[in-house]
C-alpha cells in the first residue's frame, strides 16, 4: 500500500472511529445469518435473515406475519441459550401465543408503547447496546406520533409519521453498525407492516404501506406474507381449520436473488399433523430435498442415503419420527442449495 494512502486511512479511522475504513481482504467474514425457523424461508433468504440489518415482514391482516417473527425468535433461542430478543409491542403483546410458538418468555424484553418517538428511541438504544440478538416492531401501522396523539380527532397531522420514520432509519444505521474486522454481537431487526390501498389508482399496484417511501430503501430484505390456503381436518360439520399455508415472497433481497417464494405450513390448533405453533418442517425438507436432488424420486418411490420409501407421506412421517434423519437431510439440503441448486417452487413438489 502506498504510504500516503495508509496515512489517509489511519487519519480517517482516528476521526471517524476504528475500523470504519478497512481493506476488503481484511474483512473477517461474509454476511452473518440468523435462521427464520423455516428451512424453506432460510433458503429463499439466502441462508436466513442477514444480521445487523433491518427487514420488513409485510402482508394483509392475519396472514402469519407475527407468527414468522415469533418463530424466528423461538428457533434461535433453541439454538443459543443466550439469545435475547426485544419486542416493541405497539399492538397488544399476547404471551400465550408467543409461548405456543415456542418463545422462552424469560429471554424476551417487552417495550409496551404505541408512541412512535418512544418506540424508535427504544429500538435505537437496544441496537446500540450490542447486548440483544433480535429486535421486532409489531407493528409500524400501530405507532402514533406524539403530535397526533396530543391533537383532537378533527385536527390534521398528515405526513408526520412518514417524516419521523424516515428520520429513524437514517439514525438507526449508526446503532446497527458492527465492526468489519472484529466479531461483535450481531442482531437481526424485523419490522412488521401491513398493506393499505391507494385511493384512485387505476393502473399498477394499488397497495402501499404506512411509514412513507423512504423506509423502503433502508430495508435490506422485504418479505411479502400471504395466506395461500387453510389447513383443515375433519369432514362436513366437524371440519375445522387447524393451520394455514403461508406464502412468503422476497420482494427485495440485497444478499440473494429476489422474488423467490417459500411455502410454509403453520399450525395454530390441535388435530393436525403438527402441534399448535409449529411449522411443518418435515414437509419443507422433503420438498427441498426433491428440488435439489438430495432425495431421488422415481415414480412413487423416494430414495435417500440407501433408504427407500413408497409415497411422499412415508418420507415425511420418517422425518418426523427420526431426529437423525431430519438433521442429516437438513444438512445435505443446505449444502446442495449453497452449491447453487434451484431453491424456488417449494410447494409444488409435494
Amino acid at each position: 500500500m502506498h504510504p500516503d494512502l495508509a496515512k489517509a486511512i489511519a487519519k480517517l479511522n482516528k476521526k471517524l472511529g476504528a475500523d470504519t475504513i478497512v481493506l476488503g481482504a481484511d474483512i473477517s467474514e461474509s454476511i452473518g445469518r440468523c435462521t427464520s425457523g423455516s428451512l424453506a424461508l432460510d433458503v429463499v433468504l439466502g441462508g436466513g435473515w442477514p444480521t445487523n440489518q433491518w427487514h420488513e415482514i409485510v402482508g394483509e391482516a392475519s396472514n402469519g406475519k407475527t407468527a414468522l417473527a415469533l418463530k424466528t425468535i423461538a428457533a434461535n433461542q433453541k439454538l443459543d441459550p443466550e439469545f435475547t430478543a426485544v419486542w416493541v409491542a405497539a399492538e397488544q403483546w399476547v404471551p400465550k401465543y408467543a409461548e405456543m410458538c415456542g418463545v422462552d418468555l424469560s429471554r424476551i424484553i417487552i417495550v409496551s408503547t404505541n408512541i412512535m418517538e418512544e418506540a424508535y428511541e427504544s429500538i435505537i438504544e437496544f441496537a446500540a447496546s450490542k447486548a440483544v440478538d433480535c429486535i421486532v416492531l409489531d407493528s409500524l401501522p400501530a405507532l402514533v406520533p406524539i403530535v397526533e396523539d396530543e391533537k383532537d380527532m378533527d385536527e390534521s397531522t398528515i405526513g408526520r409519521g412518514a417524516l419521523i420514520t424516515g428520520r429513524f432509519f437514517r439514525k438507526v444505521g449508526k446503532a446497527s453498525k458492527r465492526s468489519l474486522t472484529e466479531r461483535e454481537r450481531p442482531f437481526v431487526g424485523l419490522i412488521i407492516n401491513q398493506y393499505r390501498m391507494k385511493i384512485g389508482v387505476m393502473y399498477g399496484d394499488p397497495r402501499t404501506t404506512p411509514g412513507g417511501e423512504a423506509k423502503n430503501y433502508s430495508y435490506f430484505t422485504r418479505v411479502e406474507v400471504k395466506r395461500d390456503d387453510w389447513i383443515e381436518v375433519g369432514k362436513g360439520e366437524e371440519k375445522k381449520k387447524v393451520g394455514q399455508t403461508i406464502r412468503v415472497r422476497t420482494s427485495k433481497n440485497k444478499s440473494a436473488p429476489p422474488n423467490q417464494i417459500a411455502y410454509i405450513d403453520f399450525y395454530f390448533d390441535e388435530g393436525g399433523e403438527c402441534s399448535p405453533g409449529d411449522f411443518d418442517f418435515a414437509k419443507e425438507i422433503v420438498a427441498l430435498g426433491i428440488i435439489n436432488k438430495v432425495i431421488v424420486r422415481a415414480g412413487a418411490y423416494y430414495r435417500y442415503d440407501g433408504r427407500q420409501w413408497q409415497g411422499a407421506e412415508a418420507v415425511v412421517n420418517s422425518i418426523r419420527e427420526e431426529v437423525d434423519l431430519k438433521e442429516a437431510l437438513e444438512r445435505d439440503v443446505m449444502s446442495a442449495v449453497k452449491a447453487g441448486s434451484k431453491a424456488n417452487g417449494v410447494a409444488d413438489e409435494i
